[in-house]
């Protein structure tokens, strides 16, 4: 056994070269993880002018707080720095699109930080250790580890494919064990943790003032639920678990109330102020997220560092699943009605060309405004495929003009489309910019204008493929001479005013994927 969970850690340290470099992983004899942390220093800018840049660019930067339920100018702790951390996957099963429409939220704002000059420093952790986790590695007979490791794995895949940057720094909970168990050891000495009878140690909620701040709710209104632990030795029903006595045959880590694993919400208040501080600009995830994992991080690291925790809370919405009879509810594992990214890949990929599949699925997530939910359904699939067509073939008509220049923010068309991304992201404005400059393109032929569209397609991380590739895409039933010959006699037939044949053809080949776009 020991041999066999050593040659993981082997496995896993190679992996760590890529996520997290110069951090090494060690386990001691008993099969626990020890962890000596590197790159601990916080990321210093002293480029004075790339900060006054950034500064100037972000002027008219809006973002929504979930906290105050309002959208204001947004300020950084230090100048030309921001720091974000989003709650990443608990990697107990495979990914589904609604994990990753937060990931591409996500990946936007990043994106949009740096576009504006900012040095981002992006967190986003791997929850490995976990009741679920244990409960399907059992079922399946696997080894805890084993398990994470590899629905770690998938999710990296899914994020790659969806074109997300990866993160500047992706630890995982079971690398800070050390630093959990100091937080909770300060809870504690604060009067805001205590050991249980059964070897638990809780947190006090009643005992830590501001809570509820975030969710709106208070304490004497909430009531145990969903993914709320309930357990006799509660002195409160509310208290949560900060460290979970030791079960037989489950992982444990030494500590001075004994052997145990953490609970589930310590590990990102650990793993923030690690590598942003006890304060810091924004933290960010999913909607089902905000009560009561973020209203307890809240809790636990105001508690003990009695420092604000995140000047801006960001939570992108829900991913709904539309019924055929025009119902809708939440895709979510335990409703069965979940997609998984392989599944889509597979499906979009066949459907739309090799790697279009890609881009199609993250264009149908960036079409709706990260707060809003988004109603899935095949036919807005097709509906995003279609719309990427019309740009693509915009780019594929107009002359090309080699240029390498940075986008000129006063231009009108640039200057719209960041005035969309700075009132909160507004990637569905933003994308209708992209439509009427497509719209110009087709009706001009403008090569500037062509450039500038692919510039700011680049922003969103979409329209950088070749646009004849895109739009040849998975073509099946017809060869190249074939597709020409329809698009001849197309032509043909609007020039005898034969419309009605001409849009039966159209139509045809849209129905095979090909767009035809008309010209003035």
């Amino acid at each position: 056994m020991t041999l066999a969970i050593r040659l993981c850690v082997c496995i896993r340290s190679q992996y760590d070269a890529v996520h997290m470099p110069g951090k090494p992983s060690v386990m001691s004899d008993s099969g626990n993880i020890l962890v000596t942390m590197t790159n601990t220093q916080e990321p210093q800018n002293t480029n004075t002018s790339g900060a006054l840049a950034a500064a100037k660019a972000a002027a008219g930067l809006k973002l929504y707080d979930t906290a105050s339920h309002a959208v204001s100018s947004f300020t950084p702790i230090k100048p030309g720095q921001v720091g974000i951390y989003v709650c990443g996957a608990t990697v107990q099963s495979s990914p589904h699109i609604g994990h990753i429409r937060a990931a591409v939220a996500f990946d936007v704002v990043r994106r949009w930080f740096e576009r504006l000059g900012y040095k981002v420093t992006f967190v986003r952790n791997v929850t490995d250790i976990d009741d679920k986790i244990l409960d399907k590695a059992a079922a399946a007979g696997q080894q805890w580890w084993e398990r994470a490791y590899i629905y770690e794995r998938e999710f990296t895949e899914a994020y790659s494919k969806l074109g997300v940057e990866p993160p500047t720094y992706e630890p995982r909970a079971t690398e800070f064990i050390p630093q959990m168990l100091n937080l909770v050891e300060k809870l504690e000495q604060k009067g805001l943790a205590y050991a249980a009878d059964n070897g638990d140690v809780d947190y006090a909620v009643r005992k830590f003032a501001g809570y509820g701040k975030l969710s709106g709710r208070q304490p004497d209104e909430m009531r145990a639920g969903a993914r709320i632990e309930v357990a006799q030795a509660k002195r409160d029903p509310l208290d949560f678990v900060l460290w979970k006595a030791a079960k037989p045959g489950e992982p444990a880590w030494d500590s001075k109330w004994g052997k145990g694993r953490p609970g589930w919400h310590i590990e990102c208040s650990a793993m923030s102020c690690h590598y942003l501080g006890k304060t810091f600009d924004i933290h960010g995830g999913g909607p089902d997220l905000i009560f009561p994992h973020h209203e307890n991080e809240i809790a636990q690291s105001e508690g003990a560092n009695d420092a604000p925790f995140a000047n801006v809370w960001m939570h992108s919405g829900p991913l709904r699943v539309k019924r055929e009879d025009g119902t809708e509810e939440k895709m979510s594992k335990s409703l069965g009605n979940f997609w998984t990214i392989r599944d889509a890949l597979k499906e979009t990929n066949g459907a739309y060309g090799e790697g279009n599949g890609n881009e199609v699925l993250r264009f149908f997530l960036l079409r709706s405004h990260y707060r809003s939910p988004i109603s899935f359904a095949n036919s807005l699939i097709d509906d995003s495929h279609k719309a990427l067509q019309r740009l693509y073939t915009a780019l594929k008509n107009a002359p090309k003009e080699e240029n390498s220049e940075a986008i000129d923010w006063t231009n009108p068309w640039a200057a719209k489309f960041k005035a969309a991304m700075d009132e909160d992201f507004n990637t569905p404005e933003a994308i209708g910019v992209l439509q009427q400059m497509a719209a110009e393109i087709n009706r001009t032929g403008d090569a500037q204008t062509a450039s500038l569209l692919k510039k700011l397609g680049a922003v969103l991380n979409i329209l950088q493929l070749d646009a004849e590739v895109f739009l040849k895409g998975a073509v099946t039933g017809l060869d190249e001479a074939a597709i020409d010959a329809k698009v001849a006699e197309r032509t043909a037939a609007k020039k005898a005013r034969d419309f009605a044949r001409a849009d039966a053809i159209r139509n045809e080949l849209a129905a095979l994927g090909i767009v035809i776009e008309d010209g003035p």
